[in-house]
């Protein structure tokens, strides 16, 4: 089973060579790793051809942005399952193996998730990174949590849909996940962990700059799913349905407890 990874870079060196490590050690044997970098300036370009002679595709041309980047990677993809890494995530080792296992004990999924840890830029982890059971519903209310760095979905379901909104600047992963659920596709979640995810000043995530912008995706994504606009006893069910997240996964639940009580694993990734 062929799995096509596409990292998307920008100015990201102090985590780039972790990235492509991460892709190009895996112990599967058939990987498809495309690199797009449309221009940065800080060196990940070098990084990058360090590597060349283990990247299939290479596409260092101008976009439109990080979505329309990988459109352009997926564009390319010639394989059975898709994913995609950011610059500053990585893979655990043996995760491929495990993904692709997965796929063929659940032979009815389209995509499958996992779970991992959030690190931070140094690459020490703050907590577990736990995935949720995924539902449209659960996702406008806020509780069908999925963990980018280790979603990996069938090229035929993402071909469903229109790929990436190149207009969504904030969450176009979390976009495209509900556009293949709406087109019918079955969601499981692997209880295994399969990457890292790094929360860093510069980053969406860890800088907050695009808030106003992420909260009127979240209004859209609610009138996608549920056909009207929220009103205000619809942020009432919002905690409910986070409660409902954590009844239903005991195991995430004393994990998080943990966390809290004990401190995350002391692990560092680099």
């Amino acid at each position: 089973m062929k799995i096509s990874i596409v990292t998307l870079s920008f100015n990201q060196a102090a985590w780039l060579e972790r990235a492509l490590r991460s892709v190009v050690e895996q112990d599967h044997d058939d990987i498809e790793y495309i690199v797009v970098d449309p221009g940065s300036t800080d060196g990940s370009r070098d990084i990058i051809e360090r590597y060349r002679d283990r990247i299939a595709v290479y596409i260092d041309t101008p976009d439109e942005g990080p979505a329309d980047g990988l459109n352009k990677g997926f564009a390319a993809a010639t394989g059975d399952i898709f994913a995609y890494l950011n610059a500053d995530d990585a893979l655990l080792p043996g995760a491929l193996s495990d993904v692709v296992a997965a796929f063929g004990r659940y032979p009815d999924a389209d995509i499958l998730v996992g779970h991992g840890f959030i690190v931070d830029g140094a690459g020490k982890v703050s907590r577990h990174f736990r995935s949720a059971s995924y539902a449209p519903w659960r996702f406008a209310y806020g509780a069908a949590v999925v963990m980018q760095q280790s979603t990996f979905f069938r090229a035929a379901a993402f071909r469903k849909t229109g790929g990436f909104n190149k207009a969504n600047r904030t969450s176009w992963d979390a976009e495209l996940y509900m556009d293949m659920a709406l087109a019918g596709a079955h969601i499981r979640i692997v209880d295994a962990e399969w990457s890292i995810f790094t929360i860093h000043e510069d980053s969406i995530t860890g800088s907050n700059r695009l808030a106003e912008e992420t909260d009127r995706d979240i209004a859209r994504f609610f009138r996608t799913v549920i056909g009207r606009e929220m009103r205000p006893a619809d942020r009432l069910l919002f905690p409910v349905a986070r409660l409902l997240r954590w009844v239903g996964d005991p195991a995430g639940l004393l994990i998080r407890l943990t966390d809290r009580l004990f401190g995350p694993p002391k692990k560092t990734f680099r």
